[in-house]
């Protein structure tokens, strides 16, 4: 069995290279997304690839509210500007190039924005894509009756100007680096068809969408699979097969089954569970193997709560948590130790953090030095406060409810109580976690955009909806010197400044422990043998991100 628990980073000199050269031709001159090679030309698409998901999708406009199986549709049938590729770089798309400020596309102070475009793309239907149809998806995304999926950064943007078919500038309301990367998951839809559109959010291209991407949409079955084919005409490399059918399967263990009995290609997400890697990896004709995720698998604490205010209570419950045996026992091994929310592939993920060492009786002394006294019930207390607390996640999640028993009964140990209330999918993650209604939680988290760093979202004191901010801070963390470095870090283009400004962030997140990390996910990825041009991307949330290279050896 593959045991990985190191955190040490896999970024070489050549790749820090790669990132600040960008504007360099050298560094998107990456054939896999830029052009069609000349083999291309005449090659015709042929076999069916069938991908499981264990999740249906529903939402096909990709700008619109969305859950991430929805994404491995929308790779497929769409185009961004840019695309993150698996080593957190960003390629040209849609777009010719990367605008920096090396190569003029972004001024000095951040602040003007011009990008150019290919001139060979075309849409679905035939029609030509232009910046016009750039202008109307930016300005789509900030429409006030639209119900769009992520306004950030979209919302700074003003003065969008088309200069010219396959060139459009605009300016930013104040420096936002992040915006390259949110720009990677903006994908861009037509303005011929949905302009014509009285209500956007009901438009007949929301369940019968018209893309630029590799394939074209073909039918849905709703409740069972739906079914796209290869667009002859893209402009890129391939596509190479001729039909591309996502399955939905809700239970797990079918899934898996299905993976084995050859019913299914490619497992997508939620891949397969971890109880399932080590006779998976032994499948004949199967390829399994384990890739890093982006996300963050941490016991979510509501800092709100007068339980959690006290650092010595978060500090002793690190402390109390044997995570090698969690992912050892529980997770088949298939998870990596981390002490931060930084994926650790990321070139910005701080190495140096300290290590946390799993020790009860320092757990014991830090709540003792604190004042929190055990009481006649072995209950720890400290001014009228009880260490009782309660935690939730989907209920029917079995390998997280064996990981909170093994945590109730440890937390005993030192004197603290941990419920247990789990909620259905639609109720835990509603409200209840949006709105900060929890004690506690584990929740598998990822706090970057398309790899950018910037962590705003879940960590800045603005991004607490409970206390009317906008954002996805749940946890209700507020550290004004993060704040600070966050805003610093959006505002700053050099990668190196950022660097260093988020090796900082990370820093005072591990000092101030507003969650306690368990592992880093580390995705079970299964694919028939024979399947070519499969390659992982840990900054995409979906397996199914560059089908368009799919392709069945000869």
């Amino acid at each position: 069995m593959t045991k990985d628990h190191t955190t040490t980073s896999t970024y070489s000199r050549r790749d820090a290279l790669r990132l600040m050269a960008a504007g360099g031709v050298a560094c998107f001159a990456a054939p896999n997304l830029l052009g069609k090679p000349a083999f291309a030309e005449t090659a015709n698409p042929t076999g069916r690839v069938v991908v499981g998901l264990s999740q249906e999708p529903t939402v096909f406009n990709p700008l619109m509210a969305h859950i991430e199986v929805d994404d491995a549709v929308h790779f497929s049938l769409f185009d961004a500007l840019f695309r993150m590729d698996p080593k957190g770089v960003l390629q040209p798309n849609l777009a010719a190039e990367v605008p920096t400020q090396k190569n003029g596309g972004i001024s000095e102070d951040g602040l003007k924005w011009r990008v150019r475009l290919r001139d060979d793309v075309r849409w679905h239907d035939g029609k030509p894509f232009t910046a016009e149809d750039v202008k109307f998806t930016l300005e789509l995304i900030t429409n006030p009756k639209f119900r769009a999926w992520r306004t950030g950064g979209h919302s700074l943007v003003r003065d969008v100007t088309v200069v010219s078919p396959t060139e459009i500038t605009w300016r930013m309301e104040e420096a936002f680096a992040p915006y390259l990367s949110f720009l990677a998951e903006t994908f861009m839809v037509p303005k011929h068809i949905l302009e014509k559109e009285a209500d956007p959010n009901a438009a007949a291209f929301n369940q019968a969408p018209v893309g630029t991407g590799a394939f074209k949409w073909a039918q849905r079955v709703a409740g069972d699979h739906l079914e796209l084919v290869a667009n002859p005409e893209y402009f890129g490399d391939g596509p190479y097969v001729e039909r591309l059918v996502f399955k939905y399967i809700p239970d797990m263990t079918v899934l898996y089954t299905q993976f084995k009995s050859g019913d299914i290609d490619v497992v997508d997400q939620a891949y397969i569970t971890a109880d399932h890697y080590e006779e998976a990896s032994k499948l004949p004709g199967r390829v399994v193997t384990l890739e890093p995720g982006a996300s963050l698998e941490s016991i979510y604490l509501n800092l709100e709560k007068p339980q959690f205010k006290d650092p010595a209570v978060r500090k002793a419950l690190y402390a109390a948590m044997d995570r090698n045996a969690i992912i050892d026992a529980i997770y088949f091994g298939v998870g990596t130790l981390t002490e931060t929310f930084m994926p650790k592939e990321s070139y910005y993920y701080n190495p140096n953090l300290p290590a946390q060492e799993f020790n009860l009786d320092l757990a014991r002394k830090i709540l003792d030095e604190a004042g929190w006294v055990p009481g006649s019930d072995g209950i720890r207390a400290k001014d009228g406060v009880r260490l009782s607390f309660a935690n939730a996640t989907t209920a029917g999640n079995n390998l997280r409810e064996q990981v909170q028993q093994f945590l109730q009964q440890t937390f005993a140990e030192i004197g603290v109580e941990m419920t247990i209330s789990n909620l259905p999918a639609a109720v835990m993650w509603g409200e209840f976690w949006l709105k900060s209604q929890f004690d506690s939680a584990i929740a598998g988290v990822t706090y970057l955009i398309a790899a950018d760093p910037d962590a705003t979202n879940r960590l800045h004191t603005g991004a607490i909806a409970a206390k009317g901010g906008k954002g996805s801070n749940t946890g209700q963390y507020s550290n004004p010197e993060v704040d600070a470095l966050l805003e610093k870090g959006a505002r700053t283009f050099d990668p190196e400044e950022r660097r260093a400004i988020y090796n900082r962030v990370q820093e005072i997140v591990r000092e101030d422990l507003p969650f306690l990390p368990l592992f880093a996910y580390t995705n079970v990825l299964g694919r028939k043998e024979g399947l070519e041009g499969f390659e992982p991307n840990a900054n995409t949330r979906t397996a199914s991100w560059h089908a368009t290279t799919w392709r069945w050896q000869s």
